[in-house]
């Protein structure tokens, strides 16, 4: 059995195109598990699930399934685990959708169907999938069954006149009917067969937070209480239990709002490792981890820590609060050209979090910016800028620190 996911793959798409369905049709696991998404029928915040691709056949007639049994009833081969990210597409929870993209490996696109091509989150998808760097991309045409052969296959046309001139021009396009899993065995193939991007293992570990969770249950005996957990992706490195780590920005001291915020790391040992409920004495760069640990819970509750960094103690960088970005901009065409000004507040990607900052001052390509809160950042990473153009949120581009 493979032990941990080798790939981290994100749906993402337009609001009600069908990714989330098509993550259960790949993972038999619906990742909306969260109760506002459940009552609103909408993905609100990153859901996650693992998946075992399975071979079966011969090697000249080979398929791929996530079955237990093959259609001449021999059991399938594990072949390689996925990790599946599913984002929000509505427009207002693009921060979230920004986000997710910092941890993972491979993007599939999801484009319905049932509307012209692209539609605005469709085209916002796709600028966040070339600004962060994702070559390995799919699409998958969805809820073809509803359409009909020949407005299918209209929209395949759009889809390929879309993505013309783009760097995922040559991206597969697989039309799939995920409610009824048909199809689903082509697009497994594109993932068991994707190239898995390199490594870095030697370097000291670092893992964006994607959520946090307290796991005692209400009434648990303080005896039997065990310390918070941290899930999300190892970037680089390897972490093994009764490592001591660090978790930064960590806890903010700070009582009053009104007063300059001082923060403090969490410091903890690792006591568990798992993956999918898989327990594990080790973890490496790749796929999506769940870190025990003996940190007080109340710190890890409600997705308190998400956005955050762990690493070994004392090997991460230091918390900021003011920062300067060589700033790339994506020169969208749907945009009106507006230069920056001093005080312009502006929606930061930082990591697995988002982050309001505002410009202290401008020089050519450099923006000098102030966050309203304190972060740490790795210094590897692509940070997504968002202005507000017409009262919305849009990615104009991205920085890197200097």
């Amino acid at each position: 059995m493979l032990n941990q996911s080798e790939l981290n793959i994100g749906t993402l798409g337009h609001v009600d195109h069908g990714k989330t369905t098509l993550a259960y049709a790949i993972s038999h696991v619906w990742t909306d598990i969260h109760s506002e998404s459940i009552k609103r029928s909408m993905t609100i915040k990153l859901g996650y699930s693992d998946a075992v691709i399975r071979k079966c056949g011969s090697e000249n007639k080979a398929y791929y399934t996530i079955e237990e049994s093959c259609t001449d009833g021999k059991e399938s081969v594990p072949y390689r685990r996925i990790s599946l990210l599913d984002a929000p597409g509505h427009e207002t929870l693009m921060a979230t959708a920004i986000a997710g993209s910092s941890i993972i490996d491979a993007a599939l696109l999801v484009i319905s169907s049932t509307e012209q091509v692209p539609m605005p989150q469709t085209k916002e998808h796709l600028m966040v999938i070339n600004a962060m760097g994702i070559k390995n991309v799919i699409i998958a045409q969805t809820k073809i069954d509803i359409v009909g052969k020949e407005r299918a296959k209209k929209n395949y046309d759009q889809i390929k006149a879309f993505i013309k001139g783009t760097p995922v021009e040559n991206a597969p396009i697989i039309p799939v009917m995920a409610n009824k899993g048909i199809n689903i065995d082509a697009l497994l193939k594109e993932l068991a067969e994707m190239k898995i991007p390199e490594r870095d293992l030697k370097s000291d570990p670092v893992m964006y937070v994607a959520r946090s969770f307290d796991v005692n249950k209400p009434g648990t005996e303080i005896k039997d209480l065990v310390g918070g957990v941290v899930g999300g992706s190892i970037i680089r490195g390897q972490f093994k239990i009764g490592d001591e780590i660090e978790i930064r920005p960590g806890m903010n001291l700070s009582k009053d709002k009104a007063k300059k915020e001082s923060y403090e790391p969490i410091l903890a040992s690792i006591t568990s490792l798992s993956a999918a409920n898989r327990e594990l004495n080790s973890a490496q760069a790749g796929g999506l981890i769940a870190v025990g640990t003996d940190a007080d819970p109340s710190l890890t509750k409600a997705d308190g820590l998400v956005g955050q960094i762990v690493g070994k103690a004392g090997s991460l960088p230091p918390t900021v609060n003011e920062i300067t970005l060589e700033y790339h901009s994506l020169e969208r065409t749907d945009l009106p050209k507006q230069s920056f000004r001093q005080s312009e507040p502006l929606i930061l990607g930082i990591g697995t979090g988002t982050s309001v900052g505002y410009i202290r001052s401008i020089k050519k390509n450099k923006l000098d910016i102030t966050l309203n809160h304190h972060a740490c950042i790795d210094k590897k990473a692509k940070i997504a800028v968002m202005r507000n153009f017409g009262q919305r949120w849009k990615l104009s581009g991205f920085g890197t620190l200097l």
